[in-house]
This record gives structure tokens, C-alpha cells and sequence, in this order.
């Protein structure tokens, strides 16, 4: 029997060498996005098609208009490649957006290119469902590419705006 760890499971040395900025730390909220640091960490299950999800229902951002808030359900899915986001940094990264003015298709478009360059997924999508401001739900859609052939790529579960009805 070996005492090397199995494949799947990164050595320590490499974990050592990838060890996240937050977590485990008190961090402040960044100032913004462009100041947020996103940590990455070797994927315990490289080689493995799978699907991440992460869902941020009450993601805000500012009207670079109005300077009024806008109100947003994110849906990140990505196929990890050699990382996987840590989660402190994207929580992090994500609230930086509460003082960021922007309009809705530039910061969910922005958002998944910046995890898409960065953390080099086999695959990343993003669906910004935001919600109405003067009247009109604004829904942002953005992929990397085609998924992977054999990847499950389930509904992001978001229904359209319906208002009371």
C-alpha cells in the first residue's frame, strides 16, 4: 500500500503554494471589483467533468446613471479546469459591485469574463436576472463557449420577472 495521496486529491505542497488570501482571515470588502483579488485552489477533482454553482440573489450594483441601486439574481456555472474559485474571494469580489456603477450587461458580461480569464474553467456561464428598474427586467446571458459534450447543465432555476401577477 503507497502513502501517496490518490490523484484526486491535491499534495499539500501544492495546496501550500495556492493558500487562499481570506479565508480564514478577516477580510474587508474591497473598495472595487478592479481591487478585489479572487483566490483560486487547485481542483480536488481534476480530470472529473462536473458542474459549480454559485447563486447571489441579492447581488447589487449602481445605476452609472442615477447612482441609484439595482438589484440582481446571479447564476455562475462553471466545469473546473486545473482551479476551482474560492468561495470567501468570489463572495468578496461580488459585494466590491455595491459601490460599482455599471450597467446590467457590462457587470454580468464583466464578472464572468474576468472568473472565465483568470480561473481558465473547461466552461463558464453566467445569467444576470436583474430586477426591474423603470418598469423593464433587464436579463444578462453570457458564456464562454459550447459546454463540454457529456456535461449535465442544469435550468439556473431563475423564473422570469412576473411582478404581483
Amino acid at each position: 500500500m503507497s502513502d501517496t495521496p490518490p490523484p484526486s486529491i491535491p499534495p499539500a505542497s501544492m495546496l501550500q503554494a495556492s493558500m487562499p488570501k481570506h479565508l480564514g482571515q478577516q477580510s474587508a470588502l474591497p473598495a472595487s471589483p478592479e481591487e478585489a483579488v479572487l483566490d483560486y485552489v487547485p481542483n480536488p477533482r481534476v480530470g472529473s467533468l462536473y458542474l459549480v454553482r454559485f447563486a447571489a440573489p441579492e447581488f447589487t450594483s449602481l445605476c452609472p446613471v442615477t447612482g441609484q441601486p439595482d438589484f440582481a439574481h446571479l447564476v455562475l456555472d462553471y466545469a473546473p479546469g486545473e482551479t476551482i474559485v474560492e468561495s470567501k474571494s468570489l463572495k468578496l469580489f461580488l459585494g466590491s459591485f455595491r459601490n460599482h456603477c455599471g450597467f446590467h450587461e457590462d457587470v454580468t458580461v464583466g464578472i464572468g469574463q474576468r472568473l472565465f480569464d483568470e480561473m481558465k474553467p473547461r466552461w463558464l456561464r453566467i445569467g444576470g436576472y436583474w430586477y426591474p428598474r423603470g418598469g423593464i427586467p433587464i436579463d444578462v446571458f453570457w458564456q464562454s463557449s459550447a459546454p463540454p459534450e457529456g456535461l449535465w447543465v442544469p435550468d439556473q432555476g431563475v423564473q422570469g420577472y412576473r411582478g404581483r401577477g
